[in-house]
């Protein structure tokens, strides 16, 4: 069984997942906030800004069911969503040499943790375009 991490993050189930801010007055935000209309983002960006984390983070908040031995280095960082906004996120690429700034962008969903009864939680990052994905668009 395969769960979200939270409500209201990004469209799930789908095979073209959109993350879900919330739109006030003209603005938007992300996450999304109660009470404001829900606006799905668009789906691709650029690459605006990363770094990369190279250890666990502190627990509490993270609840990753690494630990500090088999936890594995990811880059994070923030894609431009064009006359949107910019979010932040984890990237699948976890190699920043294969990284660049202004480099496109998708929205993917990928497994966060496991529960001990076997759920397995979801959660979004981004991924690099690749240039045969860039054709079909």
């Amino acid at each position: 069984m395969q769960v979200p991490v939270t409500d209201d993050l990004f469209t799930w189930p789908s095979d073209e997942p959109q993350l879900i801010a919330s739109e006030r007055d003209g603005v938007l935000s992300f996450p999304a906030r109660p009470g404001d209309d829900r606006r799905l983002l668009s789906r691709r960006g650029t690459l605006w800004a990363f770094t990369t984390q190279q250890f666990r983070p502190p627990s509490p908040p993270y609840d990753g069911a690494d630990t500090a031995e088999t936890f594995q280095p990811y880059a994070l960082g923030y894609v431009e969503l064009p006359g949107e906004l910019l979010v932040q996120g984890r990237f699948t690429e976890p190699d920043p040499a294969k990284l660049r700034i202004g480099m496109e962008m998708e929205v993917v969903v990928v497994p966060y943790t496991t529960r001990q009864d076997g759920t397995e939680v979801l959660t979004y990052a981004f991924a690099p375009v690749s240039s045969e994905q860039e054709e079909q668009a």
